[in-house]
């Protein structure tokens, strides 16, 4: 495996603690195992969508928190008790435990969860605060600031 160093990108930003330490964790962590395999899905532009494929785990199989920007789906199977005598020529089916953890952006929040058809679908909006906004400061005192539309500036 192959080493990055990125401090000189550190000597360019400020304020980006938080980045840098989820690049360097990214940067240390062996590849983890694929499963339950995902898709990360965006559905507009501040909406996503996370879906788990977790066949075989029902509702009360699975655990979804967040805490400190970080998402975890967690899933704790009990093999069943009807498996014990039953005579498996090929067992493909993944039945263990797992747990994912994805870090969220600043103000992106859990919406919603559903799962429908073996797929766990976790709904993501991005809120941004009215203060995170983009706005027109002004030159010299005249007139206050003024809230932008987004994409649009106005020259003062």
């Amino acid at each position: 495996m192959r080493t990055v160093d990125f401090s000189p990108l550190y000597r360019t930003i400020v304020g980006f603690d938080r980045l840098a330490d989820m690049i360097d964790t990214a940067a240390k962590q062996e590849p983890a195992g694929g499963y339950p395999p995902y898709n990360i899905e965006q559905l507009g532009e501040h909406e996503y969508r996370i879906e788990l494929a977790v066949a075989g785990f029902s509702e009360d199989d699975l655990d979804i928190q967040v805490q400190e920007n970080v998402l975890t789906v967690a899933g704790k199977r009990i093999p069943a008790e009807d498996a014990e005598g039953r005579n498996f020529l090929h067992r493909g089916i993944a039945e263990r435990s797992f747990e994912r953890r994805f870090h969220l952006a600043d103000n992106v929040e859990v919406r919603d969860a559903e799962l429908k058809n073996g797929l766990l679908a976790v709904r993501l909006e991005r809120q941004i605060p009215e203060e995170k906004k983009p706005r027109q400061i002004a030159i010299n005192g005249k007139s206050g600031a003024k809230l932008l539309s987004a994409g649009k500036s106005k020259a003062a």
